[in-house]
């Protein structure tokens, strides 16, 4: 309508009005319409979780062009929840807040408890954070949980990401396709690029250029799949204004590329941690087919996905730099020079995102000369180093907040999926409160986790996803409160919460799970490494078992008096297994002592103990479906559209969670606490190993623990190869 064909003559006020009143309606029609197709994504994730009661939910879009910090208000009118935020993640948290700050709702990885009120309650809050953005997914969680996601198990999890505040998610799926169409541009054949592929469960690591080919080939259909489900991945990340970080060109090419360009200057590099992997294979910054092939790339990317604007690229992780010794900070600063140039050239305006692992990983090679040297080419605003391992390395206080770039703080919390129970709630609220006091924090603009592994230790992730909100300044009683109210769904009893007190005294007051490591060997806990006598000089898991204990015993009682599917049955499935897994490893060293003094009386009676207490572990566990190496192994097999594809995703599955690969030490780095592997693998291991020592013992012969351990792998191998 044109305000023309609307001439009133004098005193023509009821025809006025009425027209005046037909431009504001239609005006607030339009805006209206207009702000549901702003907010539509934001919708969608609250339908989903509360059903047609969404519609009972108006929200709005303010946007902040001054200020690119995200906020928002909620307030209940008339049965009515309005929201005003700055974006749909920021709708989308403050949803969430709101039905968890109630106690009708709690969302987890182990399920969702929704029960909605008849009438919403009086409620109003303001709510904002520093961080302009919130991290989260680390590069290998593609390879210890996501590789045999479909669409629908991808769409909870976004859902997940944005109810939880999440907008910068990384977001390596579907790659692969890029890759191929790429090498193939430069003349590699399929069976060359097969011989470069890794399999399906091991590709993080052939991203990063720590392996090629372990576990391959990787089939066709990979390609085709991921492909697809990445376009629907980063359709729905973007329609929720999040900034999903996906991959660049780091500087490693194919062994066949090196072999088809001998005039090119590349370095074979030794193999990765510990030995037996395939050589991989770093060409030079340099090198004019550096840009040439980072920004071929991004184009070929770019055209199957869509344009981004954070980049992945991490060109030496866990890798020690080619770098000569007399000229090292120059050609450092070239390698970092060179991948920003690329991502700018074919993206322009576009940031390097950059793992800062590496920096605490290696900390005698990445000096802070080495460090400034590596970013010193880089404009400030163009790379983001993703500080993530702060429970373990406090590299932002020794690489003095990054010398001016932007950087995230995060944690890591997980590894390899391996999922004692864990974290440190009051540590991560302190870290939170001194950074954002600290004058030296330089231009840190966001804060997260990214585990490398998923579905465990809910109640942390829950936390730390609240921390940039609340700025820490929350008590952690008060919080746990409004948790356990949404997660059990009424008012918590006082031995419940006595019970959770317990819990942070005793399990959730462990920043990281060290033993883990114990002796260079990987496992959870001492029962999941490959057997060794030398296990009679552990000095103990951390944590308070005593208190432990006390809050099983709480948990055990009030889950009586709860609905068998209520989240605290899975709760104390939790406690108990962690506990008896720890009550394992106690017997365990004992019974090996036991057995080398020869007591073969009080050896077989820790023998029958630690047997008896793994097959109850792995009966308690079918309560917990999701912590099932069946299923784990079963999505694998559903994944592939032949037998043979469905084997080799199996294979894949097994392995990666148990022998891992290569000639080091990763052996059992992703064990897990999962139904079927206690009494499956990790018991018989055990087994044997203890009824050859106890042999020896009788026999009064010397024990060959080489050959039993030899023995053992032979054995694992087996069993990843079995159906």
């Amino acid at each position: 309508m044109k305000s023309e064909n609307f001439k009133f003559k004098k005193g023509d006020s009821i025809k006025r009005a009425v027209m005046l009143s037909l431009l504001l309606f239609f005006g607030s029609v339009k805006a209206f319409c207009q702000n549901q197709e702003q907010t539509k994504s934001a919708f969608g994730v609250i339908e989903r979780l509360v059903g047609n009661r969404a519609t009972e939910f108006e929200l709005s879009i303010v946007e902040n062009k001054n200020n690119k910090s995200d906020w928002f208000e909620i307030e209940t009118t008339d049965n009515h929840v309005k929201i005003k935020a700055s974006n749909n993640t920021a709708i989308c948290y403050a949803a969430y807040n709101f039905l968890r700050d109630i106690g009708a709702v709690l969302v987890s990885w182990e399920g969702n408890r929704v029960n909605l009120p008849k009438a919403w309650p009086k409620y109003s809050k303001k709510g904002d954070t520093p961080f302009q953005y919130r991290e989260y997914l680390n590069a290998c969680t593609f390879g210890y949980t996501t590789p045999w996601w479909d669409w629908k198990r991808w769409e909870q999890e976004i859902d997940w990401m944005a109810l939880h505040g999440i907008n910068l998610p990384t977001a390596m799926e579907g790659q692969e396709a890029a890759w191929q169409e790429l090498w193939k541009e430069y003349g590699l054949t399929n069976t060359q690029l097969a011989s470069h592929f890794a399999g399906p469960a091991y590709l993080p690591w052939q991203r990063m250029g720590n392996i090629n080919s372990l576990e391959g080939p990787l089939p066709q259909e990979w390609f085709v799949k991921k492909e697809e489900l990445q376009k629907k991945i980063l359709e729905r990340m973007r329609a929720l204004d999040m900034h999903p970080v996906v991959p660049a060109f780091s500087g490693y090419v194919p062994k066949a590329f090196a072999e088809k360009h001998p005039e090119a200057k590349i370095t074979e590099l030794k193999s990765w941690s510990g030995g037996g992997f395939a050589s991989t294979f770093l060409l030079d910054s340099k090198d004019p087919l550096f840009k040439k092939i980072g920004k071929r790339f991004i184009e070929i990317y770019t055209k199957m996905y869509g344009k981004s604007n954070f980049y992945l690229a991490d060109s030496f992780n866990e890798i020690e730099p080619p770098v000569s010794e007399h000229n090292k900070y120059e050609e450092l600063s070239n390698y970092g020079s060179a991948v920003y140039e690329t991502i700018n050239e074919a993206q322009p305006g576009a940031t390097w995102v950059m793992q800062g692992w590496l920096f605490g990983d290696n900390k005698e090679f990445w000096t802070k000369e080495a460090t400034s040297a590596f970013l010193s080419k880089v404009p400030n605003d163009k790379v983001m180093v993703q500080d993530y391992a702060n429970d373990r390395y406090k590299v932002w206080e020794t690489q003095e907040a990054f010398y001016g770039k932007q950087w995230t703080y995060g944690y890591v919390h997980n590894y390899g999926g391996s999922n004692p129970v864990y974290g440190d709630l009051s540590f991560y609220k302190d870290e939170l409160t001194s950074l954002l006091k600290n004058p030296n924090k330089g231009n840190v603009v966001g804060y997260g986790a990214m585990p490398e592994g998923l579905n465990n230790n809910s109640v942390v992730y829950e936390y730390i996803y609240d921390l940039p909100w609340s700025k820490g300044e929350q008590p952690i009683n008060d919080w746990m409160t409004k948790y356990l109210n949404a997660r059990y769904g009424q008012t918590t009893s006082k031995p419940v919460m006595q019970a959770w007190e317990l819990l942070l005294e005793s399990v959730y007051n462990v920043k990281y799970w060290e033993t883990r490591w114990w002796n260079d060997w990987a496992g959870a806990y001492l029962f999941f490494k490959r057997p060794t006598v030398t296990i009679t000089t552990f000095k103990g898991n951390p944590g308070d078992k005593k208190k432990l204990k006390e809050a099983l015993d709480i948990l055990s009682k009030e889950a009586k008096k709860y609905d068998k599917k209520n989240l605290i049955q899975y709760d104390l499935i939790d406690v108990t297994r962690h506990y008896y897994s720890l009550s394992i490893d106690e017997d365990l060293i004992e019974c090996v002592k036991a057995y080398q003094n020869k007591d073969i009386s009080k050896g077989d009676q820790l023998f029958k103990k630690i047997e008896k207490q793994a097959l109850d572990i792995d009966k308690v566990m079918s309560g917990q479906p999701l912590n099932n190496v069946d299923q784990w192994v079963k999505s694998a097999s559903d994944y592939g559209s032949s037998p043979e594809v469905s084997k080799l995703y199996a294979k894949n599955a097994k392995t990666l969670i148990t022998l891992w690969g290569g000639e080091g030490h990763l052996n059992d780095y992703a064990s897990r606490s999962w139904q079927g592997m206690y009494k499956g693998f990790y018991w018989p291991r055990w087994k044997m190993f203890l009824e050859a020592l106890k042999k020896s013992a009788v026999n009064n012969t010397s024990f060959d623990e080489t050959k039993e351990r030899e023995s053992i792998k032979n054995w694992e191998i087996k069993w990843t190869e079995q159906n």
